[in-house]
């Protein structure tokens, strides 16, 4: 997606067989017009996002998981692919899809194609100086809005039933990132524990069920200048769960400061965190009292998260760090303090 940065480009691109790549748009996507170019617009260790280019300039986006090893279950392409899918008629805006590949043996991995979507991600000042004070307003209630759409989407488009569930979303969250903390033996952020355990105390019950993005934020969005939300990016972590997690994830990553990198509450012209939050309540008609609470259980999520990248980095499996190890280490504390903070 043209927000993102060139990564790699030229005839060598990381995980893509570009001949056997190639010959299969010609059968799965007609529209494309031979030969193509593939420019790297994302990766790492988070999936690879790839633009292709026909010979006459149209555009898609390829999506497959990282190279190497995969935990099981993890950088599901299937599953991304049919989320996509089924909001193709629903008011969540989204790119439309193009072809999906359950062969690996074209290119290593499962793959699906969708429509590039021409917008900006706003995740620098300097980007989110270019809109206006009227744009950015227009852009925090249309986010408000696209969120709400998304919540009101019957989870029976893919084969979900609500309220099948005998266990709150955040309650299984809770205990599947404690095991991930404890995995290594005793946790070396005790403040996370501690949260933990006032997450789990002071946990309110779950009172709507619906589809959630689960990583619903400003940086997963394509935006046009006007502050329209364009398209909704990045589904790897959606799920049939509690609504209030994703609007209480997208007012945490609203206030986090510049370590976690741009976020639309240091700068003028948007909505406060409890604005946005009346925004929804006035859209929905649910109480959004226990936002508070959503977003303790955000930052506490993001400490558990900076726990593991510490981890890895401190091993030497992800090279060396943008940042120093030493900030890298006292993330999962702060965030943790930050969670203990908003829930008291």
């Amino acid at each position: 997606m043209s927000a993102y940065p060139p990564r790699a480009a030229g005839p060598e691109v990381i995980g893509l067989e570009r001949e056997a790549v190639e010959k299969w748009f010609g059968s799965a996507v007609p529209a494309a017009s031979p030969p193509l170019s593939f420019e790297l617009l994302a990766g790492g260790y988070s999936n690879l996002t790839y633009r292709v280019v026909d010979q006459r300039g149209r555009s898609w986006v390829l999506r497959r998981p990282p190279v190497g090893p995969l935990r099981p279950g993890a950088h599901s392409m299937e599953r991304e692919w049919r989320i996509l899918t089924a909001l193709q008629t629903s008011a969540v805006p989204v790119p439309s899809t193009a072809a999906f590949c359950s062969d690996p043996g074209v290119t290593g991995a499962e793959f699906y194609v969708m429509d590039h979507v021409e917008g900006i991600v706003i995740d620098s000042a300097e980007k989110a100086a270019a809109l206006t004070d009227d744009a950015r307003r227009r852009l925090s209630d249309d986010i408000v809005a696209t969120l709400v759409q998304l919540h009101q989407v019957d989870p029976a488009v893919v084969g979900r039933r609500p309220g099948t569930q005998s266990d709150s979303y955040v309650g299984k969250q809770l205990e599947l990132w404690m095991r991930q903390i404890d995995g290594g033996g005793t946790p070396r952020t005790r403040e996370i524990v501690e949260v933990y355990d006032i997450l789990s105390e002071r946990r309110p019950p779950q009172r709507w069920t619906g589809l959630t993005h689960g990583d619903f934020r400003l940086g997963n969005m394509l935006v046009s200048a006007a502050g329209k939300v364009e398209a909704v990016l990045d589904w790897e972590l959606w799920t049939v769960g509690d609504p209030l997690a994703d609007l209480g994830w997208l007012t945490a990553w609203w206030i986090l400061d510049a370590d976690d990198g741009w976020s639309p509450g240091c700068a003028d012209g948007f909505p406060t965190p409890a604005e946005l939050a009346a925004d929804y309540q006035r859209l929905t008609g649910r109480d959004t009292s226990d936002v508070p609470y959503y977003i303790g259980f955000a930052l506490w999520r993001l400490a558990c998260i900076s726990e593991g990248v510490y981890e890895r980095y401190a091993a030497g499996m992800m090279g060396r760090p943008q940042t120093s190890l030493e900030v890298l280490a006292a993330r999962p504390r702060e965030l943790a303090v930050a969670a203990r903070a908003a829930l008291l």
